[in-house]
């Protein structure tokens, strides 16, 4: 058993299936989520329930948050009971939300008037690589912080980097989905293109996947393109979120007005909690 006591806070899609390996890695895992019931899966898996983030604060070395947005996680450190009621001098906090940088600067800023480290910590990747153990984390922050925090993603993820001060990480993040986004819009967009002229869509995909831009995430998605079925591994409305993410953090390129458009709209249309391939759905509506 590693002596190091882990506390986790966010237990959605990403959350449960990242503490399980930090279970099965040996680690003691102690879990706080706001929404009764929903820690039953790394209970079982043998996760210690924390009964306020006060307690998981008071008894944990390491804390883990990994929820929704900025709001959420703005809520998690200073709301009423939250992570930052009370002084913890010592303690390290590492957010794997992804956030805007200005957030994650704030919170480091936070900790650091509380005598508290921080890591922000998002990831590259989505639930079969959080299953897996194969996650990138994009971390930033304290060097000594991230030499702590390292066994703990060599657990979580094939990859961590340290890309320096608070901020880097979120940067890279929405850099990271950017490209994502781009990528997606981009295989619905010639699938559509190509079967309104003449080409069957498994056709067009078998030429995409055995091309030379093959991507092993464009042929995950291949099915639910086939099927016109979406559930959801990332949902199109987080995509979404990060976009605006993206729009206040001043980007800038020719393609990013359209793309950003297109996936807020998509949300508009009611697919947001379907997975974010669901984008070609949307523009297949749109172009009828």
């Amino acid at each position: 058993m590693n002596t190091l006591k882990l506390g986790w806070i966010g237990l959605g899609k990403m959350g449960t299936p990242i503490v399980k390996n930090l279970l099965k890695a040996g680690y003691a895992v102690e879990v706080y989520n706001r929404t009764a019931g929903k820690d039953a899966e790394v209970v079982d898996a043998g996760a210690r329930t924390a009964e306020s983030m006060e307690q998981l604060m008071t008894q944990c070395d390491v804390v883990f948050t990994m929820v929704s947005d900025d709001a959420a996680v703005k809520s998690v450190f200073e709301g009423q009971g939250g992570l930052l009621t009370h002084g913890h001098s010592g303690k390290l906090i590492i957010d794997m939300s992804t956030v805007s940088p200005d957030t994650s600067r704030y919170l480091a800023a936070l900790c650091q008037s509380k005598g508290m480290r921080f890591l922000e910590a998002p990831v590259s990747g989505s639930v079969k690589p959080a299953q897996d153990g194969t996650l990138i984390i994009l971390a930033a922050g304290p060097r000594d912080a991230y030499e702590t925090a390292k066994p703990l993603f060599d657990v979580i993820g094939k990859l961590s980097l340290h890309l320096g001060e608070s901020g880097a990480g979120s940067y890279a993040k929405l850099a990271m989905n950017y490209y994502v986004a781009l990528v997606l819009q981009g295989v619905a967009e010639a699938v559509l293109f190509a079967e309104a002229n003449g080409v069957k869509a498994d056709d067009m995909l078998t030429i995409m996947n055995e091309g030379a831009f093959a991507s092993a995430a464009v042929k995950g998605k291949t099915p639910s393109i086939l099927s016109q079925a979406f559930p959801p591994a990332f949902a199109l409305k987080l995509m979404a979120k990060d976009l605006r993410l993206m729009k206040d953090a001043h980007l800038q390129s020719p393609m990013f007005a359209p793309v950003h458009s297109s996936y807020q709209d998509a949300v508009k249309a009611g697919l947001g909690e379907e997975d974010v391939m669901a984008i070609v759905k949307f523009l297949r509506t749109k172009n009828d």
